[in-house]
């Protein structure tokens, strides 16, 4: 016979969600219902997260998700700092938050985080919680799997809409709203990618990168959608592709501050093991017929700025200047060759000449004023004027010269295009 009192309570509140679970699991509920059920049953904050910590569904007063960011659990984009939670408990003031994997079949789906910020979890609930997070994945797994048919609909629409190919303007604006979104509007289109090197990093397993994949496209979709519910953002086979409206009173320069919110919160503090990736952001679409462009400018923009920036970047297409001229000359070993033919040896993937080209940058920049590049290179004046002297023996008058100090300039930019 039981007779603990707070066991027993806790027994009477595991029975109570089971019944709850129940009903939700019959009446198709979805992941806010088990929050709210498994809050009121244990008497406690709950929220489901992603994997990596993005909100999904929360049973959480203002006072309850004060305590979370006073114990550093929350981060400014209001991300969930799963990986600091301990499954037996971490300390939240004077109470206890921990969590529970959602798992179905050995794949990871999402997170349970409770919170008693007055007081610990007793075991019972604990059981209760981890009841909660089976129903939860037989939840999300059957969400997903209809979600990922929609996705794919979805993806194949737009991709049609970039190829021009989706029918008559009228008949793409109607269709779209079918799926919530506005097409018909001024928009900015935003490339997504994950960095190679990140890729890399997770190894061989198709499986294991498609589902970070997923998971990336997840997280535009969801931070999307708290800026704007009717914003399209679809995954392609290696790229997410998101249209940011623009508010013709406010111009483009407020888009680029919505982008930049997307941005910051798909991004994160890239804790809970978030991937780096970069973006490129097109020109203002004027209407469904400028989308097109605009897409192939995004596509344009993530891809130098890689090259010139690595990996992590965010790249305008109005700030490619004449990187934007020189990506179009398709033959990548023409530009190699004319870097070559005009930088001699500074054209080799040598430590040295990658040296001296730093230098020349720099003086380029500075109009070959040999005090102010000495200055930024933390180099002696005699230093820095005996490199010129050895940088214009290489590639003749560049100081004096304008048409070559021009050739020069395009040079350098080439080489950052080809890598």
């Amino acid at each position: 016979m039981i007779s603990d009192p707070e066991a027993v309570a806790a027994l009477e509140r595991a029975d109570a969600l089971h019944t709850a679970l129940t009903h939700i699991v019959l009446e198709g509920g979805d992941l806010a219902a088990i929050a709210e059920a498994v809050g009121a049953a244990m008497g406690c904050g709950v929220v489901f997260t992603s994997t990596d910590g993005r909100e999904r569904a929360a049973h959480l007063d203002e006072a309850q998700r004060e305590s979370l960011a006073a114990a550093d659990l929350l981060d400014p984009s209001g991300r969930v700092r799963v990986e600091r939670i301990d499954a037996d408990g971490t300390a939240v003031g004077e109470g206890e938050a921990l969590v529970r994997r959602v798992v179905a079949a050995g794949v990871d789906l999402a997170r349970l985080v409770a919170l008693r910020p007055d007081g610990k979890i007793h075991s019972s609930d604990v059981h209760a919680l981890e009841r909660a997070a089976i129903v939860a994945a037989l939840l999300v797994t059957r969400v997903e799997a209809i979600t990922a048919v929609e996705n794919k609909y979805r993806g194949d629409f737009l991709r049609d809409v970039f190829l021009g190919r989706a029918g008559e303007e009228e008949y793409v604006a109607e269709h779209a709203q079918a799926f919530g979104w506005h097409l018909d509007r001024p928009v900015m289109v935003v490339v997504a990618v994950l960095d190679p090197d990140a890729m890399a990093a997770l190894g061989p397993d198709p499986e294991d990168r498609r589902a970070w994949q997923d998971r990336f496209a997840n997280a535009w979709r969801q931070v999307s959608a708290t800026v704007d519910p009717s914003i399209a953002s679809v995954a392609f086979s290696r790229e997410v592709v998101t249209l940011v409206p623009v508010d013709p009173e406010a111009g483009a320069a407020d888009a680029h501050v919505a982008v930049d919110r997307i941005i910051a919160a798909v991004r994160g503090d890239r804790g809970g093991g978030r991937i780096a990736f970069s973006a490129g952001v097109s020109r203002v679409s004027h209407g469904l017929g400028d989308l097109p462009e605009a897409f192939r400018q995004a596509q344009r923009a993530v891809e130098i700025g890689r090259r010139v920036h690595g990996g992590g970047s965010v790249t305008r297409f109005d700030q490619l200047g004449l990187h934007r001229l020189l990506a179009l000359v398709p033959d990548g070993a023409e530009l190699t060759a004319f870097a070559a033919d005009v930088l001699g040896p500074l054209a080799e993937r040598t430590p040295e000449a990658a040296d001296l080209r730093e230098t020349l940058q720099v003086l380029l920049d500075t109009n070959f004023n040999v005090a102010e590049a000495a200055r930024a290179q933390f180099f002696h004046y005699n230093t820095m004027r005996y490199r010129v002297g050895k940088l214009q023996r290489i590639l003749g008058p560049v100081a004096s010269d304008p048409h070559l100090r021009l050739d020069v300039a395009v040079a350098l930019r080439a080489l950052e295009i080809v890598g």
